[in-house]
């Protein structure tokens, strides 16, 4: 796949959502003429859509820290989760594995056997823990010196102690929510505290402390996950937007949300600045799926789903090191990519007995113009809320998403000229259709991937589904008002 570069700030952006990674990098530190290992600091989101911020094109949310980010970064414009939900996709940042590696393909097993009545297929079987087997990001880093702290949700495995949980998987320092006052997805804590706010504040605490030597931190914030509830006087600031004319589709409880968010990346960066940590610093924001149905327009699909709007994510890095900063990146990249580039970045050796699907972004930090790898994969067996068992490969410009219902029915899109998903060329190009499928056949045997193992007994044609719909329908969702694409 090659890539394009170009400036980063046009009166349309798009950067990729929701994981913010700061790293000191080894190669910004071997540019700037330090021997010291790179620091990380991984921001990862929740639910927080392709377009959900200012340097992507949203003109409603103000995002103005993450957007300096982007003026002085490196922004991805296609960038992809690994996988629809969140589960998976956080197990593939830790992991640098594809899912049916790791056989982590939904946030909770869904197999509910013997199946929903809409569900036309049993679900495979989905993991809920992360082997300890499996060497993460945090225990690669920590065996090489350094302080590694988790704040926020994990989602790879129950408890606050024991193997499965971050302590058992390579962080020293653990801040779950409900340690420090907070109910399970609560925004607010019973003394009135702000979840984001006082995650950035043990984030804040965590970096003074471990300035002195290298440092990764993995923040997973709870925002922006729905059912928000925002701060009041960001809420009220969002209504009166609404009220002098912008797009009346904006949710301003979800925009308050946002610019929560956004607050404390600035507050991230401040410590940093304070610190005089910020010419060491590499910074990435991305998310770990697309947003939910209401906003991820101009795509197609939702969270859940392989189509563009489930999938693609904002990602920017920010480092003095970039060869261009401030410029934009064609090149698709995937969540699994991320775990490759901080171990070259920080000089760290990959494991040996650990297969990694990702590649290193490094050459496209440098400038270079193309990346040693020709096509992406996501796999997703399963059912959640609307979305139905697929398996998809993206080569070039062409994606073919297969549906495991209705005896494994294709689609195939060329994002280049149809970002949106709208015109399904599988019958048109059945030979470009065929070579697509074989070679997804082939990673599937390749990695074990599990597939739905047969029909649901229970299956009933007329069964409601998640939202409104029947289960014979196609599992696209409806696109939200504003028609926009990615920018030229």
């Amino acid at each position: 796949m090659t890539n394009m570069i170009r400036s980063a700030f046009r009166p349309f952006t798009i950067f990729i959502p929701a994981v913010l990674i700061v790293l000191l990098s080894g190669t910004a530190a071997h540019a700037a003429g330090r021997t010291t290992p790179p620091n990380i600091v991984l921001i990862l989101m929740d639910d927080m859509g392709w377009r959900d911020v200012g340097f992507m094109g949203n003109q409603f949310v103000e995002t103005p820290h993450i957007d300096r980010l982007a003026r002085n970064g490196l922004v991805f414009n296609q960038a992809y989760a690994s996988a629809p939900n969140c589960a998976p996709t956080r197990a593939c940042l830790m992991s640098g594995q594809y899912s049916p590696r790791h056989k982590i393909y939904t946030v909770v097993d869904p197999r509910q056997p013997p199946g929903s009545p809409w569900h036309k297929l049993q679900a495979a079987e989905s993991k809920s823990e992360l082997d300890p087997k499996i060497t993460t990001i945090a225990e690669a880093l920590g065996s090489n010196g350094y302080a590694t702290g988790f704040f926020g949700m994990w989602n790879l495995g129950r408890g606050r102690t024991g193997p499965v949980t971050p302590g058992g998987q390579g962080y020293r320092t653990v801040v779950f929510p409900e340690n420090i006052g907070f109910g399970k997805d609560a925004y607010f804590s019973d003394e009135g505290e702000y979840l984001s706010d006082r995650l950035t504040d043990e984030v804040l605490r965590f970096v003074s402390d471990n300035q002195k030597k290298p440092f990764f931190v993995y923040l997973a914030d709870h925002a922006v996950h729905a059912p928000f509830n925002p701060k009041p006087e960001l809420v009220k600031k969002y209504e009166r937007k609404l009220a002098s004319g912008n797009d009346r589709r904006d949710d301003p409880a979800y925009a308050a949300t946002i610019e929560a968010v956004d607050q404390n990346v600035g507050r991230i960066v401040d410590q940093l600045e304070k610190l005089k940590l910020t010419d060491d610093t590499v910074i990435i924001f991305t998310s770990d799926n697309g947003g939910t149905q209401q906003y991820t327009a101009p795509l197609n699909g939702s969270k859940g789903q392989l189509y563009e709007g489930g999938i693609r994510v904002p990602a920017v890095i920010s480092w003095s090191g970039l060869k261009m900063p401030g410029t934009r990146c064609e090149i698709p990249i995937s969540s699994v990519d991320w775990y490759p580039t901080l171990l070259e970045l920080t000089g760290v050796k990959p494991p040996t007995d650990q297969k990694l699907d990702g590649i290193s972004l490094v050459p496209a930090l440098r400038g270079e113009t193309s990346l040693s790898r020709e096509r992406l994969f996501w796999h997703f067996p399963c059912y959640v809320g609307k979305a139905t068992p697929s398996s998809a490969i993206r080569e070039g410009d062409m994606k073919l998403i297969e549906f495991f219902e209705n005896g494994g029915r294709r689609e195939l899109y060329n994002l280049k000229t149809d970002p949106g998903e709208e015109h399904n060329l599988a019958e048109e190009m059945p030979k470009q259709a065929d070579m697509l499928y074989r070679t997804l056949k082939e990673w599937q045997r390749e990695t074990g991937a599990d597939l739905p193992p047969g029909d649901n007994p229970n299956y009933d044609p007329q069964a409601e589904r998640p939202r409104g719909g029947r289960a014979g329908e196609s599992p696209k969702s409806q696109r939200g008002s504003r028609k926009k694409g990615p920018p030229k």
